[in-house]
């Protein structure tokens, strides 16, 4: 099986020119799912100790992968979702800006971990995680995207960080 047969292509969403890798039709197959999960998991070093997700669907990977290779799980979350005290990051959209949070106590300093999201297209939003890993002292082994699409250069911004994906368009 194929992984990027199981990834339906939406033309023109969210906006005009735009192709959408929706991966739902590929979590809804038990086997896709689960060879996805396997084939990210081998990329991933022995001596890391935490999956950091980021929000929303970075989440179902990286918890899987946690989970599958006995390592804690932390999340990056939009403001407002977490509870306790935290470190917020910044980054440029096409059209404004964002950000994304992570508690304070998430990590120890010196702690190697792998942040893990669905998709890897301008690099924002994966940047913003790196550098909130660092803010914590944390070091970033590598990061997994599922889907990267080569043309947007997110690679680029990542520069200076392992980035391995599973399916490229």
């Amino acid at each position: 099986m194929e992984l990027k047969d199981t990834i339906r292509a939406i033309k023109d969403y969210p906006k005009e020119g735009v192709i959408f890798r929706d991966i739902t039709t590929l979590l809804k197959d038990k086997d896709a799912f689960k060879k996805a999960v396997d084939e990210m998991a081998e990329k991933i070093d022995d001596d890391v100790d935490k999956i950091v997700g980021i929000e929303a669907r970075g989440f179902i990977f990286a918890s899987a992968l946690a989970y599958k290779l006995d390592k804690g799980f932390v999340p990056v979350r939009k403001p407002g979702k977490l509870p306790w005290d935290k470190e917020r990051e910044s980054y440029e959209l096409e059209y404004g800006e964002d950000s994304i949070e992570i508690h304070k106590d998430a990590l120890e300093p010196g702690e190697k971990v792998v942040i893990v999201d669905d998709l890897l297209a301008t690099g924002g939003t994966a940047k913003a995680s790196v550098n909130l890993v660092e803010k914590l002292k944390g070091e970033v082994s590598s990061m997994i995207f599922l889907v990267e699409l080569e043309d947007l250069k997110g690679r680029e911004v990542l520069s200076g960080t392992r980035v391995e994906s599973i399916i490229k368009y």
